[in-house]
């Protein structure tokens, strides 16, 4: 559909169809997800979604870039505050992680896209203005080292820490809920939880 002329009931159906996508996503998977069921759960006919959305790529897409908007930038104001760097590590975490579990498909999206053609979707996910920027806090990371505050310890691989330890369990959600026997409500909770863990977890193991 053109973006150009948007009328209020446009809009308003464009939007029901990107809260029944969302839900079958999390529902399903971007592999299960079928349109006849994004239909179903939107109230209107298949022929309708096609007219605002041709496949469910591009609908995914579509969701995913509106909670990028909502991520990243945030990701920078953090990265690029002058909160104390624990401050940073645990405002991290808490974001990534909720906005994760509001869209729990956004990791293993990212992962596949950057995959399979990684300047492409730099560009056109991220351009340049929501490109994460970890130079500040890598740089803080050092001076915090040379100040004698915090452990010798290399920047990259303490960021590198605070991203796969949120993103992991996201990216293998299907597989821990399986072996570990946690139904979604539990996993939920634990994820809860690691808003608080992970800080713990990364501050006590580098705090002087």
């Amino acid at each position: 559909m053109s973006k150009t002329a948007k009328t209020p009931k446009s809009q308003l159906t464009e939007e029901k169809i990107l809260d029944a996508a969302r839900k079958i996503f999390v529902q399903q998977g971007m592999m299960g997800a079928r349109m006849q069921d994004i239909a179903d759960e939107a109230g209107i006919n298949k022929a309708l979604l096609h007219y605002y959305f041709k496949n469910k790529e591009q609908l995914f897409e579509m969701i995913f870039k509106q909670a990028s908007i909502r991520l990243f930038p945030r990701i920078n104001q953090i990265f690029n505050s002058d909160d104390p760097l624990f401050v940073k590590i645990e405002s991290f975490c808490a974001e990534y992680i909720d906005v994760v579990m509001e869209n729990p498909y956004l990791p293993l999206f990212v992962l596949n896209e950057i995959h399979r053609d990684t300047e492409l979707f730099i560009q056109k996910i991220w351009g340049e203005s929501n490109r994460p920027n970890p130079l500040k806090l890598l740089m803080q990371i050092e001076e915090e080292v040379q100040k004698g505050t915090i452990r010798r310890v290399n920047p990259m691989h303490l960021l590198m820490n605070m991203i796969s330890m949120t993103m992991f369990p996201f990216v293998a959600r299907p597989m821990l809920q399986a072996n570990l026997g946690m139904d979604d409500w539990t996993f939920r909770m634990m994820m809860e939880q690691r808003k608080k863990e992970i800080p713990d977890f990364i501050i006590r193991s580098i705090k002087l």
